[in-house]
């Protein structure tokens, strides 16, 4: 067990160097079986996050964001944290003002994050396979730049599906009626 858990510090060492070196505006840290986002790499990255435009933390053990995370991502337009156990964002995803595509599927929300409500250059929501009954649509129908977001396999409250369709002008995507996903394991 030391030795994978060795194996997946220098994978994730080795990922950040990567990034550092090349000075390029992407972090990519997927499958690294994170149960947090390593504090090091705060000060490793220290001269660069502000270039730092695409985070993939997916397919990790994530239970929570921090809110020093998103402070100093704060440049970030894009974000994946599909597939891990989240369940609710820090107030301070307010303050992603270029965010423009978030990935949030297969987590364990079982609320909306309406922080994402306040984000003006929020485009595309994933929040497909999680446990969301419901949605402010009145909310999103006023996001001026949101194109699409994606609820299938939640067990959405079918008012959510039936006030939603004349409300909004983005793409929402739901699984048809009586269809969502199994609660995950």
């Amino acid at each position: 067990m030391e030795k994978k858990m060795g194996e997946a510090v220098a994978r994730v060492a080795r990922k950040v160097n990567e990034t550092v070196e090349n000075g390029a505006d992407s972090l990519d840290l997927a499958d690294c079986k994170l149960m947090m986002f390593p504090i090091g790499i705060y000060k490793v990255m220290r001269n660069v996050t502000e270039g730092i435009h695409l985070i993939t933390l997916a397919n990790n053990e994530l239970k929570s964001v921090t809110s020093k995370f998103i402070t100093t991502f704060s440049q970030m337009r894009e974000l994946n944290l599909e597939g891990n156990y989240l369940h609710r964002l820090p107030e301070e995803m307010r303050t992603l003002l270029h965010l423009k595509v978030i990935n949030l599927s297969r987590n364990k929300f079982r609320h909306f994050p309406e922080q994402l409500t306040t984000l003006k250059a929020l485009e595309t929501i994933n929040l497909e396979e999680n446990e969301i009954t419901d949605v402010p649509v009145e909310k999103l129908s006023s996001m001026e730049s949101l194109q699409s977001v994606n609820l299938k396999s939640n067990p959405l409250n079918e008012e959510v599906q039936v006030i939603a369709r004349p409300l909004i002008k983005f793409d929402l995507l739901v699984s048809p009626k009586g269809v969502h996903a199994a609660p995950q394991a």
